[in-house]
């Protein structure tokens, strides 16, 4: 139809298993929205996603992490957050793989004083999008491992995952 408005289509999600637990994953259709953990996984919706190749995709990037052969995520990603919140998250994308940052470096490398870095640990906590932005790679100025909105389980065997891929090599191709 000429001159009609495409309507946005409404969110669709997936359920999917991980090593690390279930996580959801959520797409407008065209950009991952939300990729969390769950406490409970439920019944999938529907088709659990399958008709929405962003989230298929998704799947199998995340497969990929978890068997130690993708370091990066190649997925358009819309989490919504406030300006601030999309500056921190754009900033967990450039931690490198295997490594960690403390709130304070990523104050830091905002243009920020260091005592910015609570400010930086909510706007990490709030990061819609687990793993493809890695807020898990965050940790204490003490080199501790503090808050994870999955768990500090889950984020201890994050890191532990991405540790023993890098020191093996694997994922290097991705």
């Amino acid at each position: 139809m000429s001159g009609a408005k495409m309507l946005p289509m409404t969110s669709a999600v997936m359920i999917m298993e991980s090593p690390a637990g279930h996580l959801l994953l959520e797409s407008d259709g065209t950009a991952i929205i939300r990729m969390t953990f769950m406490q409970e996984p439920g019944e999938p919706p529907g088709d659990n996603g399958e008709s929405v190749p962003v989230l298929v995709e998704a799947r199998r990037q995340l497969g990929e992490y978890f068997a130690g052969k993708r370091q990066r995520f190649d997925l358009p990603l819309a989490g919504v957050g406030t300006a601030f919140q999309r500056r921190v998250w754009a900033e967990l994308q450039k931690i490198p793989f295997g490594e960690t940052v403390s709130y304070g470096d990523i104050a830091r490398r905002l243009g920020m004083a260091p005592g910015a870095s609570r400010a930086v640990g909510l706007a990490n906590g709030a990061n819609p999008i687990a793993i493809a932005v890695p807020c898990h790679r965050v940790i204490g100025a003490n080199g501790k491992l503090i808050g994870y909105a999955g768990g500090l389980q889950r984020k201890q065997y994050l890191l532990g995952l991405e540790s023993t891929a890098a020191d093996t090599g694997q994922g290097s191709f991705l």
